[in-house]
């Protein structure tokens, strides 16, 4: 059999101990907060029917989905022809009726209507697991990725919107964050400005094009809304609002002037308002909380509030967004069901983490202790040694007798174990064993009471 080189597909990746122990920091930290304010964890499958996927995620979004082939023995008895659909085009393309989950939070609308007779309302839920999306692979963008969501459906009251940017400001600060912003905009303001220049039926279109001002500049929105019908006449009544300047209060008010004649644009002016004073009545730790006009995410669920959380202190895309989507249940058949949610991307906050060096040494230390022994008497000596360490919840090792004492060290130092417990016939016979500091090289004679106080209190 010819050899096979080891790979993983593009755009995904291996996870070493190390690493995971530094994804497992982060989950836990994101899940410990999403505990604080009452949500509770549920899953859904990797993989879901393509009719509950397609279509929520607006055009783009669909091309990005990793459709499944239908396949396996029990196909065999099909006929060909049933088995592949010519398209527009008239090429001939497989089957697929199911794709793999693009993001958590259409599977988790699918999940309350299907669920929806167990659930107690307002239901709060957070979800920690991987989605798939057929996107190019570069610095912070992957194709298979970790999301951290958390929503509420059965509540319209804002109080939930400013409880999200109380979460993103807490869970990032206890990661180690110093300088993020959590971006606010709102629907029913970008339906206002769609409203004043005459385009609601273009609200779409001009979402997905302002969305992009932060990457192709003013010119570049300006030449895509001219593709999708928009007149010179239309962008120039729309440059005041998309380059707003000034502080929170300020750009509000300007807004409020351009908006005047749109009672949906109003409305969501107010909506931000009454976000904007529940923070101030309870100010955040780290972030700051801007109001972004260009905030758009082209997802065609979003109703009110949209989110968008980026760093300051490194490159990198989003780390975070959500937002309001009163109806999406409604695309499963459960109407007017009030729903909100944020998402936290995984991997980027690792990659942001890991170029700040902000883990701390903890979440990378599996094992705190090491028992190296220099022959299998000690080793017998050291066995119940093992067993009170682990007792008193101290992660230990015994490594097995028969390597070099340098062996068992070189161990020690490549898993970053802080602590090593020397045992050898001097010291079976003393009662006081070599205690290591790996980190200062310190090293002392303790009695095993000694040593499980020491290694308790460090």
């Amino acid at each position: 059999m010819a050899s096979i080189k080891p790979s993983v597909p593009k755009g995904t990746r291996d996870f070493s101990p190390a690493e995971m122990a530094k994804r497992n920091f982060i989950f836990d930290t994101i899940k410990s907060v999403f505990r604080k304010y009452g949500y509770q964890q549920i899953e859904t499958p990797a993989m879901e029917n393509l009719s509950t996927l397609n279509g929520k995620y607006g055009d783009e979004g669909d091309k990005l989905m990793f459709k499944i082939l239908n396949s396996g023995d029990y196909l065999s008895k099909v006929k060909p022809e049933k088995l592949t659909a010519a398209d527009s085009n008239g090429l001939v393309a497989y089957i697929s009726e199911k794709a793999l989950r693009y993001d958590l939070t259409v599977p988790f609308a699918r999940y309350v209507v299907q669920h929806q007779n167990d659930i107690t309302f307002p239901f709060k839920r957070f979800q920690v697991q991987p989605v798939w999306r057929a996107d190019r692979p570069q610095k912070g963008r992957y194709r298979e990725f970790y999301q951290c969501d958390a929503d509420v459906v059965g509540s319209d009251s804002l109080l939930n919107e400013a409880e999200f940017v109380q979460i993103y400001d807490e869970a990032l600060s206890k990661l180690g964050l110093k300088v993020f912003t959590i971006k606010i905009n709102n629907r029913k303001i970008l339906s206002g400005i769609a409203e004043v220049i005459n385009k609601s039926d273009s609200i779409i279109d001009l979402t997905v094009a302002i969305d992009k001002l932060d990457k192709i500049g003013l010119d570049g929105v300006t030449a895509e809304l001219i593709t999708k019908g928009f007149t010179e006449d239309d962008i120039e009544k729309l440059k005041p609002v998309i380059l707003l300047q000034g502080s929170n209060i300020e750009k509000l008010a300007s807004l409020r002037e351009a908006l005047a004649t749109s009672a949906t644009g109003l409305k969501g002016c107010d909506e931000i308002e009454t976000v904007l004073n529940f923070i101030n009545a309870a100010p955040l730790q780290k972030a700051t909380l801007e109001l972004d006009i260009t905030l758009a995410r082209g997802l065609n669920y979003y109703t009110g509030a949209i989110f968008e959380v980026k760093t300051n202190e490194v490159q990198m895309g989003s780390i975070g967004g959500g937002g309001r989507y009163d109806d999406l249940t409604g695309m499963f058949g459960l109407k007017n069901l009030a729903g909100a949610g944020i998402s936290f991307g995984a991997d980027r906050i690792y990659d942001v983490m890991e170029e700040l060096n902000l883990f701390p040494t903890e979440a990378v230390q599996s094992t705190k202790a090491l028992i190296c022994c220099f022959d299998k008497d000690a080793e017998a000596y050291a066995w119940p040694l093992l067993q009170q360490l682990r007792a008193q919840d101290i992660k230990a090792e015994l490594y097995p007798a028969g390597a070099k004492i340098k062996k068992q060290m070189d161990y020690a130092n490549n898993k970053q174990i802080a602590y090593t417990i020397l045992i050898g016939s001097e010291e079976i016979e003393s009662g006081q064993l070599a205690f290591k500091n790996m980190i200062t090289g310190e090293q002392q004679k303790l009695t095993a009471g000694e040593i499980i106080k020491a290694l308790k209190q460090a």
